[in-house]
């Protein structure tokens, strides 16, 4: 069963067995029109500066090692007993994904080196270069050819996701995306309150369809939709059409191509609908130095078998 522990006089949820049942609804008997089959192919963006990651933080505790990995920016080899894509990987693989494309830079040779001694037992794991930081559609792009024409599930390499999240999207049958409750993000999780206007907020039809993404909404959009909004930790289920959306976006205010956008391209302009998911577990996001200590805590009790 799942559980909490107190930490620093934070309180966390800690996944429980990795063969929970899972929370959410079964996507074959809510939608039984939804036919495509389950996925096998999982891409992993982990390409970014690590910027946020990069800036030193007094309060952070940490080891020699995760230290040299924060400064280094490369978010997913963070030690934490094991580097943090290992959890991520073995994620993946419970929840039934085969095939795992990494996303990384040119000079992320310490990531091959790493799988090339310590390869996956569990999911076959390729890589994918994108040659520079041009934001997340950018980098979905560069692994157009491992999707080699199916739907793919698209995550971040600094968040550790729920599997029974990662386990609905597979047999959604559908493009679709998990939602996250914002009160259990921060209740369960290491995302404070403060934080979760840095992620998008998403509207849901009557037939639990995404209506409208709004990113890093104001203060007064996300305060209207309550303590439960619905967050997107930009976990997707896309179909083979999201790389020409990828193409045909401009790029956003900070001079990127954002996935969001692109989802967002395809639900308007080419009327593909993505099924929402809702999940009151939490994500742990790995993204600045005081988010390692809290992570590790939380996924202490996990042995990662990727």
């Amino acid at each position: 069963m799942p559980y909490s522990f107190t930490s620093d006089r934070t309180s966390f949820h800690v996944p429980g067995p990795l063969t929970d049942a899972s929370p959410l609804p079964d996507p074959a008997a809510a939608h039984p029109a939804a036919t495509a089959p389950p996925l096998t192919r999982a891409v992993i963006l982990a390409r970014g500066l690590g910027t946020r990651m990069r800036a030193a933080e007094s309060r952070a505790e940490l080891t020699t090692q995760q230290a040299d990995a924060a400064q280094a920016g490369l978010k997913a080899m963070i030690p934490i007993g094991r580097p943090f894509l290992d959890f991520v990987l073995s994620a993946l693989a419970d929840a039934g994904y085969a095939h795992v494309c990494l996303v990384i830079g040119p000079e992320h040779d310490s990531v091959r080196h790493h799988y090339a001694a310590h390869p996956p037992a569990r999911v076959h794991l390729t890589y994918a270069v994108q040659d520079l930081p041009r934001g997340t559609a950018d980098a979905l792009l560069a692994a157009e050819g491992f999707a080699d024409g199916d739907s793919v599930l698209v995550l971040n390499g600094d968040n550790y996701y729920p599997v029974t999240a990662l386990s609905a999207l597979r047999t959604l049958g559908e493009a679709g995306t998990v939602l996250f409750d914002a009160d259990a993000l921060s209740r369960l999780g290491n995302v404070p309150p403060e934080r979760l206007r840095a992620f998008a907020l998403a509207d849901v039809d009557a037939d639990g369809y995404m209506t409208r993404l709004v990113e890093k909404p104001d203060e007064r959009t996300f305060a209207a939709r309550g303590p439960h909004a619905l967050i997107s930790m930009n976990m997707w289920r896309v179909p083979p059409a999201i790389f020409a959306a990828c193409r045909a976006i401009e790029p956003s205010s900070r001079g990127e191509l954002e996935l969001p956008h692109a989802v967002e391209h395809l639900r308007q302009q080419a009327g593909v609908r993505f099924r929402v998911l809702r999940s009151a577990e939490p994500v742990f996001d790995l993204s600045r130095q005081g988010d390692i200590a809290p992570v590790a805590a939380a996924l202490r009790h996990i042995e990662p078998r990727p």
